[in-house]
């Protein structure tokens, strides 16, 4: 009971900070910078210079209604993780437009697409991270995947870039060209932020003193490993092949340990994405190795 307290409260804890640093990325990057922007903060962007409607009091009244839509389209749990964004964000942003007034922290428009793709970039990441949805815009492409089947990832460059396009009205064709640049930037950072600490290595080793190198990265790594029985394609003989996922500050040490014990081993080295299960998502369970006699 207190563990899953203290996992909502973290969660929630991340979903406000990330909320918070994409609301001060928007006023001291976007906003400056004359640039343009997909998503809710693009609409509003649009609204706002078609009907002098404030910025944040458009998001949170969009947010609530896709909220409401989402809630009865995709049901309760989505909605569930969806309400924090849907007002925080708006809420954030207003208070910075209250705090910093007309502040610009710099005028260069490069400066303030690469940092303000870098601030949503991570935002966005912290958020998703924490198990929540940013809501807005991220909803109709849901919906369209649901009724119609239409790829999410489909639905939401439409989107997207349709609303850059509608920037147009306003803005030079050369903003509308940086706001490329700034969803490029925010969609590589978000795409990094979602595999911070996920990232392992995968090691095979195939070598003719496998059991040595089985036990040295058992006792000095404290690492798994899985034996696959494998041949060779040209004598076709018998071998084994040691499979293990280490960290990737670990590699190194394997690295060291296969070179010492078998100079000719064979290894091929792979970065994945994410591992679960003992040892990475899960506790590890030690267990006694039996002692073989030689």
């Amino acid at each position: 009971m207190k563990q899953n307290r203290r996992r909502v409260l973290s969660s929630l804890a991340l979903v406000i900070f990330g909320n918070f640093v994409y609301a001060l990325t928007v006023k001291l990057f976007l906003l400056p910078g004359g640039l343009v922007t997909g998503g809710t903060t693009g609409l509003g962007l649009i609204a706002g210079h078609l009907f002098g409607i404030p910025l944040s009091a458009f998001v949170l009244a969009f947010n609530l209604v896709m909220l409401l839509l989402g809630w009865w389209v995709l049901g309760w749990p989505f909605a569930a993780t969806t309400v924090a964004s849907s007002i925080l964000y708006p809420i954030f942003l207003e208070i910075f437009n209250r705090l910093l007034g007309d502040y610009v922290l710099t005028a260069d428009l490069l400066l303030n697409t690469l940092f303000c793709g870098i601030g949503i970039g991570a935002a966005l990441g912290i958020v998703i991270r924490a198990g929540a949805s940013t809501g807005g815009m991220d909803i109709p492409p849901l919906i369209l995947q649901k009724k119609f089947r239409i790829p999410v990832s489909a639905g939401l460059y439409f989107f997207d870039g349709c609303i850059l396009l509608g920037q147009l009205l306003f803005r030079p064709v050369e903003n509308v060209l940086y706001g490329v640049v700034l969803m490029i930037t925010y969609t590589t950072v978000l795409d990094k932020m979602l595999l911070i600490g996920t990232t392992k290595t995968e090691v095979k080793i195939i070598s003719e003193k496998a059991e040595e190198i089985r036990r040295a990265i058992l006792r000095q790594v404290d690492r798994g490993v899985t034996l696959l029985h494998g041949q060779g394609g040209y004598l076709q003989r018998e071998t084994e092949v040691i499979l293990s996922i280490v960290s990737n500050r670990e590699l190194p040490k394997v690295e060291r340990l296969v070179n010492d014990i078998d100079p000719e081993s064979f290894m091929v080295i792979s970065r994945i994405s994410e591992v679960r299960g003992r040892g990475f998502s899960r506790s590890k369970r030690v267990l006694r190795e039996k002692e073989e006699t030689v």
